[in-house]
């Protein structure tokens, strides 16, 4: 058997780019899709692999250009130039501990996470296979989606909101953050006319972002069980996994969590601990592909649905297809209908949109979408225009 000094005819990483793309304009809102932190990885043989990070873009950029600090810290670039990019298992790992000082979770895995992304892609291009084929995928040709916005800053702004996504013939709709938790009588205000504007064939999530204790959290949850939601989304602390539990045996209605996990351990003590019956992963805060198989499999082992979350461009949408195609428990995709957010439609020379409630499965090799550099250049960190901006 080769040892790992002998594999001399293999790829090799080149360089790795954790790229900053901002908008001219970000609204002080709930939207994380008004700038973005892109990971390109290129390779001696000309095929480059992209990735994305949804966190502290800076943090996450300085964990990737980071110097050689010693054994326990070093910089994602350094460990990963003249490696094997096929080699994705092991590259996590060397990534994981050779910066165990880093933190076991948070930035790190966030910054692994878009590396992994690239090098799987990477994969797709050179053997001119779809991702999902590579993780052995192939159990959808489409997945049902929901359209993914923001509470209005009133009910009635609401109601506009559902009935536009109603007549855009999405067969779910998911509202969340905004003005939800200032007081009770507007909580149920926003979810009634949620509700009345999809009307009653439609599946409605409520995604309550972080602000309740647990006794408000199940007597909200109560409040709106006329209104009949799909799920109750986040409406505690992270890793209040007690009040979860408390939650989730006192409704009928679904709790769904997960976005804010990284993880496989906290993904375990979500579910055993806090009993959520949908569990949210995002590829590009979880580890990639090779962290959010792990949770996949974790969650069907205790009979657990997953759900992408993904409210950043369409390089995450990708991701997420290709995952959800690649595993048996996949309930449903998470898909930005917010308007007013133009970046990811700019970022990629390709972009995805529903038909009919739903996405069609990449076919392309690698994740299926290009960068626009045009965009890089005139949006990224240290261009003249958004330096213009940041010294105004």
């Amino acid at each position: 058997m080769a040892c790992r000094g002998e594999q001399s005819n293999s790829m090799r990483i080149t360089d790795v780019e954790a790229i900053y793309v901002r908008m001219p304009l970000v609204k002080e809102q709930c939207d994380s899709g008004q700038d973005a932190l892109v990971i390109r990885v290129r390779t001696d043989e000309g095929v480059t692999g992209i990735g994305e990070v949804d966190s502290a873009p800076l943090a996450v950029q300085g964990i990737i250009n980071g110097h050689y600090s010693h054994t326990l810290c070093c910089g994602l670039r350094q460990l990963l130039i003249g490696e094997d990019p096929f080699e994705t298992e092991y590259l996590w790992h060397k990534m994981f501990r050779n910066n165990i000082y880093a933190g076991h979770s948070g930035v790190l895995i966030h910054a692994i996470s878009g590396v992994d992304i690239a090098l799987w892609d990477i994969k797709g291009k050179a053997l001119k296979m779809p991702v999902w084929k590579l993780l052995g995928g192939g159990f959808h040709s489409k997945l049902r989606c929901y359209a993914s916005v923001l509470f209005a800053e009133t009910p009635d702004k609401t109601y506009d909101e559902a009935s536009r996504l109603r007549d855009k013939g999405f067969t779910a709709a998911k509202f969340g953050w905004g003005p939800m938790g200032k007081d009770a009588k507007n909580d149920v205000a926003l979810v009634a006319k949620a509700r009345a504007g999809l009307g009653d064939d439609l599946d409605l999530m409520v995604d309550a972002g972080l602000v309740w204790d647990t006794k408000t959290a199940i007597q909200r949850a109560e409040a709106f069980r006329q209104y009949n939601p799909f799920w109750l989304e986040e409406p505690l602390s992270p890793h209040n996994y007690e009040g979860y539990n408390q939650l989730s045996k006192s409704t009928p209605i679904r709790i769904a969590a997960g976005e804010e996990e990284d993880s496989l351990e906290n993904y375990r003590r979500l579910i055993i601990e806090g009993q959520c019956d949908v569990i949210q992963v995002d590829l590009t805060r979880c580890g990639g592909f090779t962290g959010a198989m792990k949770i996949a499999a974790l969650a069907a082992d205790h009979h657990r649905p997953v759900a992408n979350h993904g409210f950043t461009t369409y390089i995450n949408v990708a991701a997420a297809l290709h995952w959800l195609n690649s595993i048996p428990n996949a309930l449903i995709v998470e898909f930005v209908a917010q308007n007013g957010t133009e970046l990811r439609d700019i970022l990629t020379h390709q972009a995805f949109a529903a038909e009919d409630g739903y996405l069609a499965i990449p076919q392309e090799p690698g994740l299926g979408v290009d960068l626009n550099e045009d965009t890089v250049a005139e949006l990224s960190l240290g261009s003249p225009r958004i330096s213009s901006l940041a010294n105004a």
